[in-house]
């Protein structure tokens, strides 16, 4: 394994999350003039009457300006837009699913995680700090009929809240993993339970969250996607029932039904959970 470059800074963080994102693979296609204009025209009439609602002066006015450019200059565009705009995004796009409940992706997926087969214990450190977790499930249909060959991808921050490849000195894929379902549709994660976490407050987005006298806290969340052929992939979250920031995320990405329920493991050795995803058949 590798570890990632020393890179404690919101500036830091944020290019590496440009740099993923940069590297997204994207639908491409035919641009839609009509559907473009509508939206900007909307978003840009949004703008107008918010400035005559609160008569924004000059001085906001460039203030916005300084501080749009910052946002660039740090890398933290995919940082804002994950925060504050995607979980509505996700909201339209999932209104008409049936199984699994999703929630917001976030910045910090990365893709190619080492796979397993059934059951896995995620790669990490030799004194990895946190409590020991078993997290288990099944993947089915909406019938209820395991699914065979379904990929569980896993993703999460540590017990002080750094996510590998975007903080300094982590290896390269800690905590980070992905199991491939047998015949039963079943998968197994031994990890450790994370840590809530800020989102990074030393670049722009901080001073937005200082400027309006916000928190900038995350609750403690496991992060998954969960694919099968022929099934819509789910990107989800879960939570952890009585925890920090459960009830005021900064992201507002927590849903009722992403909250899990820990209980102390059978091997007696910190806890376990079990939670099941029902896919959606491939629209």
């Amino acid at each position: 394994m590798t570890t990632t470059e020393p890179n404690p800074t919101a500036a830091g963080s944020g290019r590496n999350a440009t740099a993923t994102f940069a590297a997204k693979e994207r639908a491409s296609g035919p641009v839609d003039h009509a559907r473009v204009s509508a939206i900007a025209t909307d978003a840009i009439a949004a703008l107008h009457e918010v400035v005559r609602k609160h008569q924004v002066t000059y001085a906001e006015y460039d203030a916005l300006k300084a501080w749009l450019i910052s946002v660039g200059e740090n890398g933290e565009w995919p940082l804002f837009l994950d925060v504050w705009v995607e979980h509505v995004v996700e909201e339209v796009a999932n209104a008409d699913r049936k199984g699994a409940v999703g929630t917001i992706e976030g910045p910090y997926y990365i893709p190619g995680a080492p796979e397993s087969a059934s059951e896995a214990t995620l790669p990490m450190r030799e004194d990895e700090a946190g409590t020991p977790l078993l997290f288990q499930g099944t993947v089915t249909d909406l019938d209820g009929a395991a699914i065979d060959g379904a990929l569980v991808e896993l993703w999460h921050a540590d017990d002080a809240g750094y996510y590998s490849q975007f903080a300094p000195g982590i290896p390269e894929w800690n905590l980070r993993g992905q199991i491939r379902t047998g015949a039963d549709g079943h998968f197994a994660f031994h990890t450790i339970q994370p840590a809530p976490y800020q989102i990074p407050t030393d670049g722009s987005c901080g001073k937005l969250i200082e400027a309006a006298g916000w928190h900038p806290w995350r609750p403690a969340h496991l992060h998954l996607k969960v694919s099968a052929p022929g099934k819509q992939l789910v990107t989800t979250q879960l939570y952890f029932d009585g925890g920090a920031y459960v009830d005021d995320d900064v992201a507002q990405a927590v849903k009722p039904e992403l909250i899990l329920r820990p209980t102390p493991a059978a091997s007696g050795e910190g806890n376990e959970v079990t939670y099941d995803f029902a896919l959606d058949p491939q629209a």
